[in-house]
């Protein structure tokens, strides 16, 4: 099994819209990703490799300073909004039977005027905010084609997503740096990140290497081929709720580098949730899950995350 790959040009980005008939091929695309292998590869979205890397330079920048200079920026430092701010390493487990992950973090989770932003950063604050709202509009175009895809109305998950970027959404943009490894440090069983699905609706992926891995349906991890300029998507645990288990949410994992390279990885993950105080209920009408708030759903998910820590 392998992952699609999708173009996505004609609703890119620089696109003002999309025909029917366009529409229809993509959401027949979208549609056997989703519900066969849980991830896609998107390409010609509008989001360039320029883009990313820009994000990715100044987010290293924030990474290679001392913890005593990133402490500041801690996440839950900030009152207006708890999942905001700086990870250190080992402090998430997204697989609990595993070691913390050797992974740091920063997470962008609000713009409100009380956050304070690294100062000694260059144009960190506004690197990153502008890469968000450019993975907000996608994300808003890829979840009209899913709509589509599945006979729905647009509304039903565009109307749950439409406070993104303010305090009542809870959607991340999430710098994720993967120092190098001692592997004579390293803990028994410990990954650079861990086994673990994906919280809200959909997250869109962005690599500047390998390590990343998919579970199949059938159950054996494979690592996903990398295709230049495409965005990795794949579908999270609230959205599998909210078709009914009609789209897939699959288990992945970051490896550890082999013996002998000491290389460092990054990537940036945009996390799509629904409103806090959308209501989620399966769209088929059917009562397989009961009906969830997404705030609700996400806290109750971080929370697992950390305190077992």
């Amino acid at each position: 099994m392998s992952i699609p790959v999708v173009d996505f040009g004609a609703y890119s980005l620089s696109k003002e819209d999309v025909t029917e008939e366009q529409m229809h091929k993509l959401s027949q695309e979208l549609k056997t990703a989703f519900t066969q292998v849980g991830f896609v590869y998107l390409k010609h979205t509008g989001i360039t490799e320029e883009e990313v890397d820009r994000v990715m330079a100044v987010s290293k920048t924030f990474f290679l300073q001392a913890d005593e200079a990133k402490r500041p920026f801690s996440r839950t430092n900030f009152a207006v909004s708890p999942n905001h701010g700086w990870v250190s390493v080992e402090t998430e487990r997204l697989n609990p039977r595993r070691p913390g992950d050797l992974k740091e973090a920063f997470n962008i989770s609000s713009f409100h005027p009380d956050i304070k932003w690294p100062p000694a950063i260059k144009a960190f604050q506004e690197i990153q905010t502008s890469f968000f709202h450019r993975c907000k509009e996608l994300s808003l175009r890829v979840l009209r084609v899913m709509a589509h895809s599945l006979g729905l109305d647009p509304e039903v998950f565009l109307s749950a997503h439409r406070f993104i970027g303010t305090g009542e959404n809870g959607t991340t943009l999430r710098s994720l740096y993967y120092p190098p490894i001692n592997h004579e440090t390293v803990k028994e069983g410990q990954l650079r990140c861990g086994e673990h699905s994906d919280y809200g609706s959909i997250t869109l992926l962005f690599q500047s290497s390998g390590g990343l891995q998919v579970r199949t349906r059938s159950g054996e991890f494979i690592t996903p081929s990398k295709v230049p300029g495409a965005v990795l998507i794949n579908i999270a645990d609230l959205m599998q709720r909210w078709t009914s288990d009609e789209f897939v949410s699959v288990l992945h994992r970051v490896l550890l580098p082999p013996a002998g390279d000491s290389s460092g990885r990054q990537s940036l993950a945009f996390f799509v949730q629904p409103d806090d105080e959308a209501l989620i209920t399966c769209c088929d009408g059917s009562n397989k899950y009961p009906p969830v708030t997404g705030g609700g759903y996400l806290n109750q998910r971080l929370k697992a995350s950390y305190e077992q820590n």
